[in-house]
């Protein structure tokens, strides 16, 4: 996928820029994307996508389908928008509709909390994106059909596509890009996938390396972009995304808000995505399939569907950008690593475990502080995508209790040392795997939830 080269000055100030430009965005007949961006008229960027081999994109595909288009361009745009942060949004080939301007300054803003937070900037951005008159949708939402479930290769989406085999909807799987976890747990599910690519702008790197801010993004948001487009253009009619009702819990306060590594993962965002869709392609449903479940439900859920053991990890080391700094399977010293072991132990053997992860964590001093970082015990919960502190609290309870675990060097530490700095009630067990009623899941799935979630 080739990208033309753009031209990046040697040396970076971002203090000097001040607006960041959407220029321009097209596809072509094959579904090969470009977006086009700038910094004043000095930088500019190039990213492309491929939409899934096999798309066709007519003319009227290309009416059908130019809000979406838009949306993937505003979205994506947060990548570069970052390098300088300037004040100034110009949007030259069209503004959002009002649900759609709501989205992207939520993600512009809220979405970098982290990346704020962890640059020091004096502030949150809260940059104003300019906005159109509202869009009355011209099609209404029938009952689900088909269906596309996005895979990042961990426990979550697993358990999203096995709710969507339980209901009578044809079912397909979506990743960006075919990373080894990714296509091991789609061999293992044995449904039809679509596969797309994405290039950042090839500068972008040695842009951050010249003194260009950098740091997390809200990337959630734009891979459910991309699907949302790969759902248009191959027939289907919703988009199941797997963020569970943990994401919604962030991890520091600043700046009047609550600092959320996992925001674009978040029933709010979730909430502003559908109502741009519903704005920009009326005839399509986008909604988490996983919302009404704590992480630790999930992992219950996941423990019962041992075929998927061999093939997933949720460790974020797998997709670092820098090969060289990227790992082949379960790193076990991150914070991801602890969180998923500590979630299955209450469901799983240690044997099993450390079949699964390569060694026993929990077994493993050294990473007492880690674990108990989980329940914000020594600090804030860590950047990761990790549940909320009382989750990990009711796992450790449920450790306590459990004769193959409490006896291992780490819980033994967190028996006695975290459990006692929380009230009785905390992180009950119980409450924890309660499923919510706070959730866009359509009620024809929802048996498959309960089934799969609820005991």
């Amino acid at each position: 996928m080739a990208v033309e080269p753009t031209q990046h000055p040697g040396a970076f100030d971002p203090a000097r820029y001040e607006a960041f430009r959407f220029v321009a965005r097209d596809i072509d007949g094959q579904g090969r994307i470009t977006l086009r961006y700038a910094l004043d008229d000095d930088v500019e960027f190039v990213e492309q996508f491929e939409l899934p081999e096999g798309t066709r994109v007519s003319a009227d595909d290309r009416e059908r389908i130019d809000g979406l288009l838009s949306l993937l361009h505003w979205v994506a745009g947060v990548s570069y928008f970052k390098t300088a942060v300037p004040g100034v949004l110009r949007c030259e080939n069209g503004v959002p509709p009002p649900a759609t301007a709501a989205l992207l300054e939520a993600l512009y803003s809220e979405g970098l909390g982290e990346f704020a937070y962890v640059n020091r900037l004096t502030s949150l951005p809260r940059p104003k994106f300019p906005s159109s008159e509202a869009v009355s949708p011209t099609a209404s939402v029938g009952e689900l059909s088909r269906v596309l479930v996005p895979v990042g290769g961990g426990k979550d989406s697993v358990v999203a596509i096995e709710i969507i085999r339980r209901s009578q909807c044809e079912l397909a799987l979506f990743s960006v890009g075919d990373a080894p976890p990714i296509a091991r747990t789609a061999a293992v599910a044995d449904l039809p996938r679509l596969i797309a690519l994405r290039r950042l702008d090839p500068g972008l790197m040695a842009l951050n390396r010249a003194g260009a801010l950098n740091g997390h993004v809200p990337i959630t948001a734009i891979i459910a972009c991309v699907a949302a487009l790969a759902a248009t253009l191959h027939g289907f009619d919703a988009v199941a995304l797997a963020n569970e009702r943990s994401a919604s819990s962030g991890n520091v306060r600043w700046d009047g808000i609550e600092v959320n590594h996992q925001f674009s993962k978040s029933l709010s965002a979730e909430r502003l995505l559908a109502a741009a869709i519903a704005e920009l392609a009326p005839t399509l449903r986008i909604f988490s399939v996983l919302r009404p479940a704590s992480e630790l439900a999930i992992a219950r859920a996941f423990a019962r569907l041992d075929a998927y053991h061999g093939a997933f990890t949720s460790c974020n080391a797998i997709f670092r950008r820098d090969p060289a700094l990227r790992a082949a399977s379960w790193c076990c010293h991150c914070p991801k690593c602890r969180f998923v072991f500590l979630i299955l132990a209450p469901f799983s053997d240690p044997e099993h475990l450390r079949a699964v992860f390569g060694r026993d964590m929990l077994d493993d001093d050294d990473q007492y502080a880690g674990f108990a970082l989980l329940t914000a015990t020594g600090g804030n919960k860590p950047f990761e995508c990790v549940g909320e502190e009382e989750e990990s609290l009711a796992a450790i309870r449920m450790l306590a209790a459990d004769p193959r675990w409490r006896e291992h060097a780490v819980v033994r530490r967190l028996i006695a040392d975290v459990v006692p700095a929380f009230a009785p009630s905390a992180g009950s067990p119980s409450e924890t795997l309660r499923l919510s009623d706070d959730h866009l899941v359509p009620a024809d799935l929802m048996p498959g939830v309960r089934a799969l979630l609820g005991a």
